[in-house]
């Protein structure tokens, strides 16, 4: 059936399309406003009108209409027609198209788009009410009833508040029918996440369904279809959730088969959102062997306050089965939490954290494959800190500080009785600011005497050593060591002839212990026995030091018209003087093997340890360098020459000890390093030279090294470290305006920190249940024909080298060379990849080989090891969008 209505005709399938009207150039001319029009309007009549039996009207509000080319009100047929840019306001109700009929008796409203002689339809109907947005082909619509039917409707659904683009639902569906304002139905529609409106390269088929705007869809029969072509995943009903922002839900587990744990379900839990400012996430994993594991992961934060992470991780691992000799159960856990405060929510104190502790071998024999980079760390370390400031003169600040440092190289011994875990719990902090007593507080500061001021500081200390076998026990107790140390250093400083820096200064200590430990030999046992006396004790020590300094420079000129035009040398020499007498009287003797007297203190083996037995004398020596060059600018407008820095830093220093009958001279220890290749390239060095010769024991003897056959010095130690990065955009040239603004941030996109390296030369973690955020690519849809010449690379290096020669054995601890990069081959393909050579042991280090396909919608990784301890891989394809990333399919290999 159609209906025809003035110009224009309504077909059965809601589409409204103007009527064939003969024009010049065989064209469509929008006809002149009808001149009966003024007939057809109604007059506003004068008279009052009666208040009996008055119906109230169905409309609620005025109701504003507008169009480009003309409006025709027509009294007969009780319609409105707008023409071209129509457009019309209804309290929160807005509808735009090419074509509006208002039927103002029944209080509907017919929109359609328009159609050229070419038949290519523009301006698509645009009906809004409240904050729901859709874009039909057209539509049909009751004021009254607030119902409609909408044909090839077009809507978006944000997952969460802010989301943008992929992680938008987009609901298609051939007829619509919008029951009230929260409620649609839907027929033969379609759900995709995929930036392509028109053509989406995946989507989700659903035959009916029930569409709630901005909580969920609930449907029918729906089925997957990629590019147009359906799969054989498919479900007999669907529920999708569209809730603004976070919510609860259950999060869907990955299953595979594990040649030693058996079948698996990983990462099965469910996601619970507490309040505004935190949420957390339960899961785990289940294996058939029995092996099993449970993680919680709460993120909390307040925007310009603080933010951080709770996780704590269990895993019960069971290898081989009970009854069998290779049998074994288990038990690993890891904490993590990481706290940080906004430096303007309180001025005055802090509290912050990070913590990494558990197991030694957790990352070693984690179930999870996403712990492969931190299987290469040695250490996890924690820090729990709160500081607090009293601004008032003098200021004090206060910290109160608890941290940890666990070795896991250890893991892989079997004596669990080495001490690998040093804890303090806690160490308390307080310092005085610096006072100056013969001057006010804002005075100016000249002289020797002006300048005199001293300090006040103390630190107490609660010390703990223990292992993974007592960690968590009362037995990690038993070898603390509490501690005090009071400090008051008292210092000035002035000028000598202009150029010379003069300090003098001393420092008063006084160290207090909660226990002591008297020695005596027993004759019976031959051995020294140690006695703990508990209760407190004390002691003092005081010292006095000198040093003066000056700065050196040394300009070497070659011509403003040169490409380096200067370079100027910095020396800072710098001549120290100490001394600190002998503090015998906290000494006693005991009678030892034999008879012979032994000197013992009896705060050896307390926290700060016994204070020094013989007079300290001794004069230090150092020389720090620097060397810089002025060198013209590539930027011929520019007139002022650029400073670079050749070496950052060089530093020699040595000492005498008058005190020594022999070995007076200390070994010269040199340290330095540069930034080269415009900052890509950082280079640290350092290296012991002794000018003493060492006997056939490796002891030092008084005798020169030279005189001894061999060279001025001998080297005793050295250390090389370099690391190098480069990638393709340190080529483009850099465009101000085409800089990206920075968008808000999301209080929850939150990454919680293993412990580990912030790069990649370990690998990547093969975590693909949280698909890290594509990186912004602008012409991620563009096909650039000529991308094969500006193909985006990144590479990074790292070299370290430790030799150690102190008794000649001419070794190197250790020796490597690690290296990581990624080229894009292609606007959407990514390849990758992280390795190295240990040549100390004569072997590869982690290596890793990586490769990414981005299919818009979908995003395809591969990660493999393949050889070595960790030897896996990894596959994984699925879905980017957050709302529908449990679509995917991923299999893993298990070490």
């Amino acid at each position: 059936m159609v209906v025809v209505c003035g110009f224009f005709a309504i077909g059965q399938e809601g589409k409204i399309t103007p009527l064939n009207i003969k024009a010049e150039r065989d064209s469509i001319i929008a006809p002149l406003f009808p001149p009966t029009a003024i007939k057809d309007s109604i007059a506003n009549d004068s008279l009052a009108t009666d208040s009996l039996n008055q119906k109230p009207p169905l409309l609620l509000d005025k109701i504003t209409y507008k169009a480009k080319d003309y409006v025709k009100l027509s009294q007969k047929e009780n319609k409105i027609y707008l023409y071209n840019e129509a457009e019309i306001y209804y309290q929160d109700t807005e509808l735009k198209a090419g074509i509006i009929i208002m039927d103002y008796i029944k209080n509907e409203v017919y929109a359609g788009r328009m159609v050229d002689s070419l038949g290519n339809y523009s301006q698509l109907p645009y009906f809004k009410q409240g904050s729901n947005i859709v874009i039909p082909d057209s539509i049909r619509f009751n004021f009254d009833t607030q119902k409609a039917l909408i044909w090839n409707s077009r809507t978006e659904q944000q997952a969460a508040a802010g989301a943008l683009g992929s992680d938008a639902m987009k609901v298609y569906a051939e007829i619509t029918k919008k029951e009230n304002d929260s409620v649609y139905f839907l027929s033969e529609g379609k759900l995709t996440t995929s930036t392509d409106t028109i053509n989406p390269d995946y989507y989700i088929r659903v035959r009916k369904a029930k569409f709630v705007p901005k909580k969920k869809v609930i449907a029918g029969f729906s089925n997957l279809y990629i590019a147009d072509v359906p799969t054989p995943i498919a479900m007999p009903f669907a529920y999708f959730p569209l809730s603004v922002g976070r919510s609860a839900g259950v999060l869907m587990p990955s299953f595979g088969n594990d040649p030693d744990a058996g079948y698996f379900l990983q990462d099965m839990g469910y996601y619970v959102p507490l309040g505004d400012y935190t949420d957390i996430t339960l899961s785990g994993d289940f294996y058939t062997n029995g092996s099993y594991a449970f993680r919680t992961a709460s993120i909390y934060t307040k925007r310009y306050k603080y933010r951080g992470n709770v996780n704590l991780r269990f895993e019960n691992i069971v290898n081989s089965q009970k009854g069998f000799s290779d049998y074994s159960l288990s038990r690993n856990y890891n904490i993590q939490f990481s706290h940080t405060q906004d430096t303007k929510a309180s001025p005055n104190s802090r509290f912050s954290a990070s913590v990494n502790l558990g197991s030694s071998d957790y990352y070693q024999n984690s179930l999870q494959q996403r712990n492969l980079p931190n299987t290469q760390n040695n250490t996890l370390s924690s820090s729990i800190s709160y500081s607090k400031t009293f601004p008032n003169y003098p200021s004090v600040n206060m910290s109160l500080t608890a941290t940890h440092s666990q070795l896991t190289s250890v893991a892989t011994d079997d004596d669990d009785d080495d001490d690998n875990i040093n804890m303090t719990l806690p160490t308390f902090q307080a310092s005085v600011e610096r006072i100056y007593p013969f001057v006010k507080q804002d005075g100016v500061k000249k002289g020797i005497i002006d300048n005199i001021n001293f300090q006040y500081s103390v630190n107490a200390q609660n010390r703990l050593v223990t292992n993974d076998e007592d960690f968590f026990t009362s037995r990690m107790f038993d070898n603390a060591r509490v501690g005090a140390s009071h400090s008051i250093p008292v210092a000035t400083n002035f000028k000598v002839a202009k150029f010379f820096s003069v300090s003098l200064g001393g420092n008063y200590e006084d160290v207090w212990t909660l226990e002591t430990y008297n020695r005596s030999y027993d004759d019976v046992a031959e051995e020294v026995v140690i006695d703990t006396v508990s209760g407190f004790d004390r002691y003092n020590t005081y010292n006095f030091s000198a040093s003066i300094g000056t700065t050196l420079y040394g300009t070497f000129n070659f011509g403003e018209d040169k490409k380096i035009q200067a370079i100027r040398h910095t020396l800072r020499p710098s001549l120290s003087y100490g001394y600190a007498p002998s503090f015998e009287q906290f000494y006693d003797e005991y009678l030892g093997e034999d008879g012979v007297e032994v000197q013992y203190s009896r705060f050896t083996g307390t926290l700060n340890g016994a204070p020094s037995l013989g007079q300290s004398n001794s004069l230090s020596f150092s020389l720090a360098n620097t060397l810089e060059a002025k060198v013209k600018d590539k930027d011929s407008t520019k007139l002022e020459p650029k400073k670079i820095s050749l070496l950052s830093n060089f530093n020699v220093s040595t000492g005498y000890n008058f005190e020594s009958d022999s070995l007076r001279l200390n070994p010269l220890s040199i340290n330095g390093g540069t930034n080269i290749l415009d900052n890509k390239m950082s280079i640290n060095f350092s290296a012991g030279l002794d000018p003493y010769a060492i006997d056939n024991n490796g002891r030092r003897i008084d005798t020169w090294n030279i005189d001894n056959g061999g060279s001025l010095f001998r080297l005793t130690r050295a250390n090389a470290n370099v690391s190098y990065s480069i990638s393709s955009d340190m080529f483009n040239k850099k465009d101000d305006k085409g800089r990206k603004e920075e968008e808000d941030e999301d209080p929850f996109d939150y990454v919680a920190q293993s412990g580990g390296r912030d790069d990649d030369l370990f690998g990547r973690a093969d975590d693909f249940n949280s698909n890290p955020i594509r990186k912004d690519d602008k012409n991620a849809d563009v096909e650039n024909p000529v991308y094969g010449t500006k193909i985006p690379w990144n590479f990074r290096l790292a070299y370290s080298a430790n030799y150690s020669n102190t008794a000649r054995q001419n070794e190197f601890s250790s020796h490597s060379l690690m290296f990581s990069g990624d080229i894009e081959l292609a606007p959407r393909w990514s390849i990758g990849g992280s390795s190295g050579y240990d040549f100390k042991n004569q072997g590869f280090t982690l290596t890793q080989l990586r490769f990414q396909r981005d299919l818009k919608s979908f995003t395809m990784r591969f990660n493999w090891t393949p050889f070595g301890t960790y030897k896996r891989w990894y596959f994984f394809i699925g879905i980017d969008s957050s709302i529908l990333k449990d679509l995917k399919w991923e299999n893993r290999s298990q070490n």
